[in-house]
């Protein structure tokens, strides 16, 4: 086959010219509008949820201290989590406070990569652990044990948290980085430590908890994609979030103990009582 730029006459399946001149010219597509901006939970609703969850809370564990510990604390750590959305460009986030369960922090806008991803996953856990200084501070003015059920309590909050069980932030933390291995050994992960999460809920008669993440289980297992847009993680950066992720274990490790040494009286007194809460049907 050749190519050749010499004119030829016009045959008899060629338009004609007047019908090219009358062709109206199509129109530039009309450039897609942005979403309008989250504008965030209602105040009086916001005002009902976080009621509702700290009047159960209360209820559960019979202690006002660890209610107020825990929706502080809850609020502190998707507070972490808005920062980071904001200063990596995810911004306005907003805070939602879900009655009977916890919180959530909404971007407006996708990270750009999954190191963004992984940054604003932490974010939460590391800034939450700042909501204990009011209650240690509480412990040293008072030398009362009550205030160190508080410390507790938020280091046990943000603690859970990292576990990589799907939505909580410890999958959006290291499911980068398994996936970055291979795909397959993410979602093998991620659905094999959800089930023991699941199970180790209801063992321990957290039924919302172990309900919440079994129905966010399943829709995760029915998302088509897993991975949100963005460039992947590099293997450097997947070295980096696995090593931010263990320091931020550690840290929220670090304060329940602290909490726990002043009542035990010893290192090992305080790694066995805080062993017990996450055993099965304890």
């Amino acid at each position: 086959m050749t190519d050749t730029d010499t004119p030829r006459r016009p045959g008899p399946w060629d338009p004609r010219p007047e019908d090219v001149a009358a062709k109206p010219v199509p129109a530039e597509p009309a450039r897609t509008a942005e979403a309008p901006l989250d504008k965030g939970q209602h105040p009086v609703w916001a005002v009902v949820s976080t009621a509702l969850l700290g009047g159960f809370i209360w209820y559960v564990t019979g202690s006002w201290v660890i209610a107020v510990a825990a929706i502080w604390g809850l609020l502190v750590h998707e507070y972490g989590h808005v920062l980071a959305m904001n200063r990596l460009g995810m911004g306005p986030a907003r805070i939602y406070i879900i009655p009977f369960l916890g919180g959530v922090a909404k971007s407006q806008r996708l990270p750009q990569s999954e190191w963004h991803g992984v940054l604003v996953s932490l974010a939460g856990p590391a800034f939450g652990l700042l909501a204990a200084i009011p209650f240690f501070a509480g412990f040293i003015v008072t030398n009362d044990g009550l205030w160190l059920q508080g410390v507790f309590a938020i280091a046990l909050i943000n603690l859970v948290n990292l576990a990589p069980a799907p939505p909580l932030d410890g999958s959006k933390a290291l499911g980068p980085v398994l996936a970055r291995i291979h795909p397959m050994l993410e979602k093998a992960a991620m659905v094999l430590i959800g089930v023991v999460v699941v199970v180790w809920g209801l063992t321990n008669g957290s039924y919302i908890f172990a309900a919440f993440l079994g129905l966010a289980l399943i829709g995760h297992l029915r998302r088509g994609v897993w991975r949100p847009d963005g460039r992947q993680l590099t293997w450097g950066e997947s070295a980096r979030s696995v090593g931010l992720f263990l320091l931020t274990a550690a840290a929220c490790a670090g304060v329940a103990l602290a909490a726990l040494m002043p009542v035990t009286g010893s290192l090992a007194e305080a790694l066995s009582l805080g062993a017990r809460y996450f055993e099965f049907g304890r």
